[in-house]
């Protein structure tokens, strides 16, 4: 029962802890979005909500695929990149 104005909807702008829920990416903005978002927490946590986050956009990808949606594929696959590009950095420092 608070009253937390962040409580029904993620804000990208007011992160305030290192337990930001993973995100629903549906677009290479929004991936951009989460990162920016998820890099006040520490590596680990950071790893695990983009290692969610690619598995989820992976099985999109797959789907699209599937179902012969050749715009939804390249979107997901611009997402997949984008984060495994920033697992990529996190795992280099």
């Amino acid at each position: 029962m608070s009253n937390d104005p962040h409580s029904d909807s993620l804000q990208i702008s007011a992160p305030t802890r290192q337990n930001n829920p993973p995100m629903n990416i549906n677009s290479e903005d929004q991936a951009r979005e989460a990162i920016a978002l998820w890099q006040t927490d520490p590596a680990r946590a950071q790893l695990k909500n983009l290692r969610l986050a690619l598995e989820s956009l992976e099985l999109s990808q797959m789907y699209y695929e599937q179902k012969g949606n050749e715009q939804g594929m390249t979107r997901a696959g611009a997402c997949v990149a984008i984060l495994t590009n920033r697992i990529a950095e996190i795992e280099s420092e």
